[in-house]
């Protein structure tokens, strides 16, 4: 595979409290990692192929799907809710899932969920900004980031026991400690979005879009006018 390829990815923001006392979900990558190496970054990752044939016990709302169908092949947005719920597993060891039994054998990387007694569940994401890397990294995605509240974790949210080695440091950061932590551009882009969407109690009526094409750089506002 072309490591310089643009690849489809999701990231997931976990918000613990948010109208009490509102902490982020974050870990950070390691010193040898080729992409963003020692950051502090939310959970994610890019989509796998098998991604699209995961059921979903309750699938993205219509809201969401409508938001996410701006630029993108709608085929691909189910992907992206169970790539977004996977890398929550993978990474943090936390479930976003429904009790219940898997119809068929899951794929490998899904085997571990599945046998904690779980479907995956897209209840509760909401689509809050797009964003493909720069040219010239050694890494490219296009990644929607999902934001959701940890109420839609299954069992206890400091639990990282099963998060794989990917991220270290997991812990929760008060929002207003988030900006004295090593974070990539981006996600200091992002998290001025999420904190004013926490602030406010609001949902977006048009999703951040930060394109970065091989010509040029824009930010756009999905489901809005183009500047």
């Amino acid at each position: 595979m072309d490591k310089t390829a643009i690849r489809n990815a999701a990231t997931v923001i976990l918000v613990r409290d948010p109208e009490i006392n509102p902490h982020i979900l974050m870990g950070q990558r390691g010193a040898k990692a080729a992409f963003m190496p020692n950051k502090f970054v939310f959970p994610g990752g890019a989509v796998d192929e098998g991604d699209a044939h995961i059921p979903l016990a309750t699938p993205l709302r219509d809201a969401c799907i409508a938001q996410l169908s701006h630029e993108t092949d709608p085929a691909l947005i189910p992907a992206l809710a169970s790539a977004a719920i996977r890398e929550v597993w993978e990474e943090t060891g936390l479930i976003l899932g429904e009790t219940g039994a898997w119809v068929a054998s899951p794929p490998p990387d899904w085997t571990s969920f599945a046998d904690a007694g779980y479907l995956p569940s897209a209840a509760g994401l909401t689509f809050v900004f797009r964003a493909i890397t720069p040219p010239g990294r050694p890494r490219r995605f296009d990644a929607r980031f999902f934001m959701v509240n940890a109420a839609q974790v299954c069992g206890d949210v400091n639990d990282f026991t099963h998060a794989c080695d990917e991220l270290s440091h997991l812990q929760w950061i008060a929002l207003d400690d988030v900006r004295h932590f090593d974070l990539p551009f981006i996600t200091q882009v992002v998290m001025a979005e999420v904190t004013n969407l926490i602030r406010t109690t609001t949902t977006p009526k048009t999703v951040p879009f930060f394109r970065n094409d091989d010509e040029s750089s824009l930010f756009l506002r999905l489901g809005g006018a183009r500047p």
